[in-house]
């Protein structure tokens, strides 16, 4: 599993989560947000305002990750704030990540399920 920043400003490092890590709230606020995004968002953004846009995940959800949010002063859409089912904004998952699979599934020609 990995987890990306995009904006206008720039893209962050893609920031690979470690085989067999839980991803809780606390793994996500101390190793992808601090060590990982937030470092990278910073650095891309400056002086710029910026809003940090995430997804449904438990761990980006918990009550635990916006009070992290907050202590760290970061502008983000609450969970509650978040429309349900909505590709359009949310380019990773929705334009990334589908190039990247239709770059592997062009280069591998399948011939059965398995």
């Amino acid at each position: 599993m990995v987890s990306v920043g995009v904006s206008r400003m720039g893209k962050t490092r893609v920031i690979c989560i470690d085989p067999g890590a839980k991803v809780n709230s606390s793994y996500y606020c101390n190793v992808v947000l601090e060590k990982g995004l937030l470092p990278d968002i910073r650095a891309i953004c400056r002086h710029y305002k910026w809003t940090l846009q995430q997804d449904g995940a438990r761990a980006h959800t918990a009550q635990t990750t916006m009070d992290y949010l907050k202590k760290e002063h970061i502008n983000f859409i609450e969970p509650h704030m978040w429309p349900p089912n909505s590709p359009d904004i949310n380019p990773v998952d929705y334009a990334i990540w589908g190039t990247l699979q239709q770059r592997v599934y062009h280069q591998q020609q399948f011939k059965t399920v398995e």
